[in-house]
């Protein structure tokens, strides 16, 4: 329970505001209406004025303590205010009525015997008594018809915030469906033309180098199409509630093969791998980096040897890749360091940092420090 809620069931400003009220409103009753003065009309009194101080615990309560003083004609504002809160409060019809019965009835036979009214005026006195006992409750029931109402107001605005946003997801996920299928058709065809073009060169090239290239192209091709397929079926899967497991991704463990297939000549050191637990996050990071690094020195630096060092330090998995100087001239494939952005960005957000330098022979590192369980 929040700390408003308790003062406002245990003396918050409006229950002290009615309690002194009632005080007040009990001290002028024993002024002005002498008979059934004395010590247990003051106690009933005392006990009807306190007991509002509880009247959102229990109301039920609250009520039955006003019941004596308002027999003995002390007061009049403390079963007014227990009758609101019953009928704001709580639900039950039937105790609710019985309540009302019951103040109508005692304020009644106060009007009409203690105060020694004259038979000619009883109606009037019957209208004042259901006045007394029913203005209270339809105002209870008015304030919490008002609550509820207002509750229900604002159910139906989040119901209605949560369709429109329904509906953006909806949208936004046949847009996805529609940039997967067109990246599908796009670059699937152009790259399955070039594994094609380089099975042609597998088979008629004579030379062992050009055949032994036209492999690598080849094979480096079907991978792309399997990993753009996985990636577009995930795309498209996404926002359907439909499932879809892609193959493993690759890690660690799968950077030899990487650097064996890339056809360039390089070499490979790990230390201090064995033993520690590196989470699937940070070793595809790791795979994606050596991918990158890779690339950048086909574009870059053409016929350069690499090298790729991987090493624990102080908790971080830390890639080095650096490479020579390049032999030939540099390709003329399009750059837009989105590559090296990408990967600083991964790095970033699993706590780490990219760090790149150009060599004083002419060759390039990468550095990728990794924490090893982000």
């Amino acid at each position: 329970m929040s700390s408003a809620a308790e003062k406002l069931e245990w003396g918050g400003p409006l229950d002290i505001l009615l309690v002194l009220s009632s005080a007040a409103d009990a001290a002028t009753a024993s002024m002005f209406h002498d008979r059934n003065s004395g010590v247990f009309a003051a106690v009933c009194a005392g006990i009807a004025v306190v007991a509002l101080l509880f009247r959102h615990r229990a109301p039920y309560f609250v009520f039955a303590a006003t019941v004596p003083a308002l027999v003995l004609g002390k007061v009049i504002l403390a079963p007014l205010v227990a009758l609101y809160t019953i009928a704001e409060k709580r639900r039950a019809r039937g105790l609710l009525l019985t309540c009302t019965l019951v103040a109508f009835v005692v304020y009644a036979i106060n009007e009409f015997w203690v105060l020694d009214h004259p038979v000619r005026v009883i109606l009037q006195d019957i209208i004042y008594a259901a006045m007394y006992a029913g203005t209270p409750v339809l105002l209870g029931l008015l304030t919490r018809t008002r609550s509820e109402l207002s509750a229900r107001l604002k159910e139906i605005q989040t119901a209605r915030r949560d369709q429109q946003r329904l509906l953006v997801d909806k949208a936004l996920a046949r847009e996805r469906a529609d940039l997967a299928r067109e990246m599908h058709d796009v670059v699937s065809h152009q790259v399955s033309l070039i594994a094609v073009q380089a099975g042609a060169l597998q088979v008629t090239s004579t030379d062992s180098a050009s055949i032994q290239t036209a492999r690598t192209i080849r094979a480096l091709s079907a991978r792309t199409l399997d990993e753009l397929r996985d990636m577009v079926r995930v795309l498209r899967a996404s926002g359907t509630g439909r499932e879809f497991v892609m193959d493993p991704l690759p890690g660690i463990g799968d950077i030899s093969e990487l650097l064996a297939a890339s056809g360039i000549d390089s070499s490979i050191t790990a230390k201090d791998l064995s033993d520690v637990e590196i989470s699937p996050a940070v070793q595809r990071a790791a795979y994606r980096a050596t991918q990158e690094g890779l690339t950048n020195i086909h574009k870059h630096a053409p016929g350069a040897s690499a090298a790729l060092d991987l090493r624990m330090d102080e908790g971080f998995l830390v890639v080095t890749l650096t490479n020579t100087r390049p032999v030939l001239p540099p390709s003329a494939f399009p750059s837009d360091q989105n590559g090296l952005l990408g990967l600083r960005e991964r790095a970033e957000l699993l706590g780490g940092s990219l760090r790149t330098q150009h060599l004083t022979g002419g060759g390039f590192e990468l550095v990728v420090r990794l924490p090893a369980h982000a």
